[in-house]
């Protein structure tokens, strides 16, 4: 199995590299977004975010087993 650091450093560039296509192919849709984040309770988006990390290490979590 590969270094943890390598795999996490693979995860960020993923994750980066999908949010850039995203920004890239709607970026209407992305300006709204934040317009609307910015409307949102910080506890809103603190909940929205730890949903968002957790979800994304149990994928690693099954990807990598």
């Amino acid at each position: 199995m590969d270094e943890p650091m390598t795999i996490l450093w693979a995860a960020l560039g993923l994750a980066i590299a999908i949010e850039g296509i995203l920004y890239s192919l709607f970026p209407e849709l992305m300006k709204g977004m934040m317009a609307h984040v910015l409307t949102m309770p910080a506890g809103a988006i603190r909940g929205a975010g730890l949903t968002a990390a957790v979800a994304g290490v149990f994928i690693l979590w099954l990807a990598l087993g």
